[in-house]
């Protein structure tokens, strides 16, 4: 029985008729088939992933800094000249004298392998693979979701209160999470890393123990980056599509699904809030994993929930950015420093002391990296400032532009979704490049891929947008009008990426 889609973007499908062996599925159906009867080997893997991430999590934490010429990739430092030229105090001529390499200690290179294997790999890609495979990280491989899954299951299995659920947390998590993490350098110390990765993972596990049976009420609704996977999945590629009519066939006596996000798999309309677990495929012979358009649910899909959108705005095109910027920023830097000399003037002199804690504010004299309470408050104002210009800017521009077409501006809203999830995409990536050129590793093309993703994000949402506002407004003017306003936030978005990467 076809199900019939009235949106000509979204492709449609032919749920099979046939089931023995498989017989009429779609190698993209079986595979979805596959994850259902395979849940064992999906556990197994989870928990190999567990076990790597609670080493590289924990074990860097107690080992001594690296040392500067401490390298990942080269097995010793200072190996690049083993030669040194001394001045002869009789004829005044250099000698050169042969110096021996020294190898990089195996904690150094383990303490370089997991910032990099966090910061260089795992998260960018994470990000990544939001845009193309929807939330298959949250549901297969993330070592959060097992966890906390896993004390859920072995837990009280109390209900889930009403604060839980409010709808604010995806927003405050991922900002306070975000802002926290600049002001203790989280990227450089794995003892930050301890605390914001370690510390969140504890949280899910507690969230496990005391809430639901055998579900992960931690990722639905309190860890800080579900909000951001639940609009980038939306551009996924494919989805769990369920037939409603082949599902009212089937008896009622059926067992229903084990979801862990807490999903009413019968009303599944997008990838959103999906964990792409695969358990709930061919279930009751309706639920099946199909192709559709990246833009499906985009220009289909039920509209966002206000902080939702405020999430997007405020968090992945404001924070975001803004945590991103402040390191490279020069006037940053010379803001900073007029505030110092005019505190000094003034012989204020508290703000310019030396953090009292490492989990405070960043204290590593070791590696002569010590923030005053003058570095903690200007992070903090730069990125609060940020924040509120991007976002409010943008936030004003969705609005002024859906009004001027008569669309739903929260619906609107999500044609930023594309410029957003790349845009964290190249800003996580920015510490990839970091530590593959302190390896002395050089990407001669690193710049012309930046502006080829940075030009396929603004393209990709500004038609986005022209189609969302085509479809409501009422005339070319009010058309036009609203998709120049629509082009502001893009244009704002798009210049603070020139500068990060091509001006400061």
């Amino acid at each position: 029985m076809e199900n019939i889609v009235k949106n000509s973007h979204v492709i449609k499908f032919v749920p099979p008729l046939g089931r023995h062996g498989g017989v009429g599925r779609t190698r993209l159906a079986r595979l979805g088939d596959w994850m259902a009867r395979h849940r064992g080997t999906i556990l197994g893997i989870q928990w190999i992933i567990v076990a790597f991430y609670a080493v590289l999590v924990a074990l860097p934490a107690f080992m001594p800094h690296p040392l500067p010429e401490s390298r990942l990739f080269s097995g010793n430092y200072g190996a690049s000249s083993f030669v040194d030229a001394t001045m002869c105090l009789a004829s005044g001529e250099p000698v050169l004298q042969e110096k021996t390499p020294t190898l990089t200690p195996w904690h150094d290179k383990l303490v370089l392998f997991a910032q990099f294997a966090f910061w260089g790999i795992w998260w960018p890609f994470v990000i990544l693979s939001m845009l193309l495979m929807g939330r298959v990280w949250c549901g297969v491989l993330c070592p959060e979701g097992a966890l906390t899954e896993f004390a859920s299951r072995h837990g009280r299995g109390g209900s889930i209160p009403r604060w839980v659920r409010w709808s604010g947390w995806p927003l405050l998590a991922f900002a306070l999470t975000t802002i926290y993490g600049q002001l203790v350098s989280v990227y450089e110390y794995p003892k930050a890393v301890l605390v914001i990765l370690g510390g969140s993972t504890v949280a899910a596990m507690v969230a496990g123990y005391l809430w639901g049976k055998g579900k992960r009420v931690w990722c639905r609704y309190l860890c800080p980056v579900s909000g951001v996977f639940a609009l980038l999945a939306r551009l996924a590629p494919f989805a769990f599509r369920v037939d409603r009519a082949a599902w009212d066939l089937q008896p009622a006596q059926r067992a229903a699904v084990d979801c862990p996000p807490l999903l009413d798999v019968k009303h599944l309309q997008g990838m959103s809030q999906c964990h792409a677990c695969g358990r709930c495929s061919d279930h009751r012979e309706a639920v099946t994993l199909a192709p559709r358009s990246p833009n499906a649910e985009i220009l289909g899909g039920p509209p966002p929930a206000t902080t939702e959108v405020l999430l997007l705005c405020f968090g992945v095109l404001g924070v975001a950015i803004g945590a991103f910027q402040w390191t490279v920023n020069p006037w940053f830097v010379r803001a900073k420093q007029a505030a110092a000399e005019w505190l000094v003037s003034r012989d204020i002199l508290w703000p310019l002391a030396d953090s009292p804690a490492w989990w405070l504010l960043t204290s590593y004299p070791e590696a002569n990296d010590v923030f005053t309470w003058l570095d903690g408050i200007a992070i903090l104002a730069y990125i609060g400032a940020v924040a509120l210009v991007l976002g409010g800017a943008t936030l004003l521009a969705v609005r002024g532009a859906a009004r001027l077409a008569g669309a739903d501006w929260r619906r609107l809203a999500l044609g930023l979704v594309p410029l957003g999830g790349i845009g964290l995409f190249l800003g996580l990536s920015m510490m990839t490049v970091s530590q593959l050129r302190a390896e002395g590793i050089v990407l001669p093309w690193l710049s012309a891929l930046r502006g080829v993703l940075l030009g396929l994000g603004l393209l990709w949402s500004a038609w986005l947008g022209l189609r969302l506002l085509r479809s409501a407004a009422p005339s070319p003017i009010r058309l036009g009008a609203a998709f120049l306003v629509w082009l502001m936030p893009l244009a704002l978005a798009g210049s603070t990426w020139v500068l990060v990467f091509y001006v400061w």
